[in-house]
């Protein structure tokens, strides 16, 4: 008796989509379970090296809530390559301009980095506002 483990193949890969109000959430609790729904850990067939994760809409980024004083205190930072190209904004000013932008660096820096994860980041959907314009697709 010999005993096989099944690898997934890629059309035996069934995505499905989630629809999360992030209306009262904390940031870092909800992309945790975002990043695992991208990953596709939720399922009984998941293996690392496979991207077998879902389609992920999120609605009402705006109202999304961090804890503490990290409205006023938190940094986000990027560095262009080039001398003196170090960019520092605050999260209020992110929030108020791309409020979009806090849930995807926060699930972004929770994935593996590794070659799936902008494969993984391009099936998170963040829509500003209550209207989800990806109505049509087979939400759960």
């Amino acid at each position: 008796m010999s005993e096989k483990t099944m690898q997934p193949r890629g059309k035996d890969i069934q995505r499905k989509w989630h629809l999360i109000d992030a209306q009262g959430e904390i940031l870092g609790r909800l992309s945790t379970k975002i990043a695992e729904l991208l990953m596709g850990k939720n399922k009984v067939n998941f293996v690392r090296h496979l991207d077998l994760g879902d389609y992920v809409v999120v609605i009402n980024a705006e109202k999304i809530v961090l804890t503490g004083n990290k409205e006023q205190n938190k940094l986000y930072h990027h560095h262009s390559g080039y001398p003196g190209g170090l960019r520092t904004t605050s999260v209020s000013k992110t929030r108020s301009e791309h409020p979009e932008r806090l849930i995807v660096h926060s699930v972004s820096g929770m994935l593996p980095k590794n070659k799936l994860r902008d494969q993984r980041l391009t099936r998170l959907k963040v829509v500003i506002g209550s209207n989800n314009p990806f109505a049509g697709k087979t939400i759960i």
